[in-house]
């Protein structure tokens, strides 16, 4: 299976506790991870509803969703690749640089 950082995929049931049928996830491990050998890699959830934190980045229709949302890098999740199935899109380069801005900030990492 081949997985790229950025590809945005549905998920049911989501992981966790996750009370949604269905949860839309963005891949955000770092591309070494996605095409080696580990079994799981690093998601964020994406979100119909804004909280306005630096942590969030937009994405829309132009990313393969049906509305606007924005991706949550707050609560990152470890997925097994085989639930990445259900491939709904991906990131331009423009967000996947906004992604990488609102991970470092996410995790205090400078």
């Amino acid at each position: 299976m081949s997985l790229a950082r950025g590809e945005i995929y549905l998920v049911s049931p989501p992981p966790g506790k996750d009370p949604k049928r269905a949860r839309a996830l963005v891949v955000v491990s770092r591309q070494t991870l996605c095409d080696s050998k580990a079994d799981k890699v690093i998601c964020a959830p994406i979100n119909t509803e804004a909280d306005g934190r630096s942590t969030e980045v937009a994405v829309g229709v132009e990313d393969g969703l049906k509305h606007e949302s924005v991706i949550n890098c707050d609560q990152l999740v470890l997925v097994e690749k085989s639930r990445l199935s259900n491939y709904i899109g991906s990131l331009s380069s423009k967000k996947l640089a906004t992604l990488r801005d609102a991970l470092r900030i996410a995790l205090d990492a400078e």
